[in-house]
């Protein structure tokens, strides 16, 4: 496989140039931006785990940023993989610290989701195309997100807050070829940017607090 093959797969980029997405590159500082307000919130709540999933929310502004900039294979691998680990560190610590799971079952539960996720996104590839990946962690966040509202715990609104604005955020991805003849920039910064507040939301749901009942 040859990992320097370039990758054309966005409205944006015309050329195999460094800067040919100017907007896709630039607005990964937004999830830098959303590191930071976990790294902040970590500090005052001496809690070292969110810290780790802040620091997560960093390497996936990394990596987006080396894709959208060398558009490579290898440049691919580092922009999907830190997403994927925010995705399991975020379910996990919402299982332990919302739900009240115990460490053990957070890691049964978050190794059922990610086993089931794949046949999620095969079902929804034909409708939703590449961004069919996303689905199980928005189906995921407003599943969980609702149910801790129905059961009157805390954090239960940030979660279904960061679940409906990931489903703008995946309508604004979806739109990006479809609309690149009336909007030449696309709208995949969108993604970015409304990616980057439902990092910060899922960061400031998984902070450390007791599940509360109203």
């Amino acid at each position: 496989m040859d990992w320097w093959q370039g990758i054309d797969a966005y409205c944006e980029r015309t050329g195999p140039e460094f800067w040919a997405e100017p907007l896709n590159a630039v607005t990964n500082a937004a999830f830098l931006l959303a590191a930071l307000y976990g790294a902040w919130l970590a500090r005052r709540t001496a809690d070292p785990w969110l810290g780790g999933l802040a620091a997560v929310a960093a390497a996936v502004g990394v990596g987006s940023f080396l894709f959208h900039t060398f558009a490579t294979r290898w440049a691919g691998l580092a922009d999907v993989i830190p997403i994927a680990l925010f995705i399991a560190f975020g379910f996990a610590l919402v299982m332990v610290r919302r739900v009240g799971l115990p460490w053990w079952g957070a890691v049964v539960a978050t190794a059922a989701f990610m086993g089931v996720s794949p046949f999620v996104e095969g079902l929804l590839r034909p409708v939703m195309g590449s961004s069919a990946g996303y689905a199980p962690a928005f189906l995921a966040m407003l599943l969980v997100g609702s149910g801790l509202f129905a059961a009157g715990r805390d954090g239960a609104a940030t979660l279904v807050s960061a679940s409906l604005v990931f489903g703008l955020s995946l309508t604004m991805r979806m739109a990006d070829e479809p609309f690149c003849p009336v909007v030449p920039s696309g709208t995949h910064f969108l993604w970015h940017v409304l990616n980057a507040v439902v990092l910060a939301l899922v960061i400031r749901a998984a902070a450390r607090r007791s599940p509360a009942r109203r």
